[in-house]
């Protein structure tokens, strides 16, 4: 994981996790992911699920901010 700067999040930020089915999973923004930099593909960024206590890397295109007036939950 790379030092955040001013990117598209900040770290602790909710976001929304777009899910393979198109639901959103809630999560918190955590870093950059730095694999996509090594060894190419797409940017990543590292989330922690709260319902989990789990982390993932996405790729960024599937990452979302959350506002919680206009939240969708999904399991």
């Amino acid at each position: 994981m790379s030092e955040i700067g001013d990117g598209q999040f900040h770290r602790g930020e909710p976001v929304w996790v777009i899910q393979g089915d198109g639901t959103q999973r809630a999560a918190e923004y955590v870093g950059v992911g730095e694999m996509s930099a090594w060894f190419g593909g797409a940017p990543t960024v590292v989330v922690v699920f709260p319902d989990t206590q789990s982390g993932a890397v996405v790729e960024v295109d599937r990452v979302i901010p959350r506002r919680e007036h206009h939240s969708k939950s999904s399991k």
